[in-house]
């Protein structure tokens, strides 16, 4: 186990890097908005959503009832509906540690565990890690990735909770730390994985989207034609590789 979860904390290194500080922003905004450090630890343990928390403040802020605040946070995570069902197949396993690892499912710990290779009972080489992991072991390797994962955005969050309770900040611009963490992942992706088709078609869906289509509905669009265009495209390479 010890072995696995050196492996585990390597291939989370991308997100530790990045985690902290969007995590931080995040403790920061709560704190500006006037909330206690109580609550944002609650909220990255609990609800854990990234962009998500985020709109939420903003919702809070706002005044919003909680009816219109959890159909906003339905609508935004919709796109975990297509990475749970993409991941069906990799998660060979059950109990606690699939449930913790569907909750804990963000756009930044899916980039990772979906470019691992499919557990087929044999030892398990990953890309960029020089050790391998034991066969059979993939359900702790993506447990404990998940869990690293949550633990840095909880403890930057607490930080920065902690910093903008004693300091006085200007943060303006600081939400847009998760959007650029995403981005640094995708580009690591598209290197990793040197297939920059599906990036383009998604990129493209998602201008298409927000540029013809009420705002409300860009994003689950965006999501369903990206899809359908990539199944389409990867359909075709396959019969032609046939």
């Amino acid at each position: 186990m010890r072995h696995i979860f050196i492996v585990a904390f390597k291939y989370s290194v991308p997100v530790l890097l990045g985690y902290p500080v969007i995590g931080f922003a995040f403790g920061l905004i709560m704190s500006d908005a006037g909330y206690p450090i109580w609550l944002t630890a609650a909220m990255s343990v609990l609800m854990y959503t990234g962009a998500g928390q985020y709109i939420a403040v903003g919702l809070f802020a706002a005044g919003v009832s909680l009816w219109e605040a959890a159909l906003v946070q339905l609508v935004l995570s919709a796109r975990h509906i297509a990475y749970g069902l993409s991941m069906i197949k990799r998660m060979p396993f059950s109990g606690i540690r699939k449930v913790y690892c569907i909750f804990g499912l963000t756009d930044e710990t899916f980039a990772l565990l979906s470019s691992l290779p499919e557990d087929n009972g044999e030892i398990l080489s990953i890309s960029g890690i020089k050790n391998p992991i034991p066969a059979g072991s993939i359900g702790n390797f993506m447990f404990l990735v998940t869990l690293l994962n949550q633990s840095y955005w909880v403890a930057g969050s607490l930080i920065g909770a902690a910093a903008g309770s004693l300091l006085s900040y200007n943060i303006e611009g600081v939400s847009f730390a998760l959007t650029a963490l995403f981005i640094v992942l995708m580009l690591e992706q598209i290197i990793k994985i040197r297939k920059p088709g599906i990036f383009i078609v998604s990129a493209i869906s998602a201008i298409l989207c927000v540029v013809f289509l009420p705002s409300r509905f860009s994003l689950l669009a965006a999501i369903a034609f990206a899809l359908a265009v990539n199944s389409i495209l990867g359909r075709k390479r396959a019969c032609n590789e046939n």
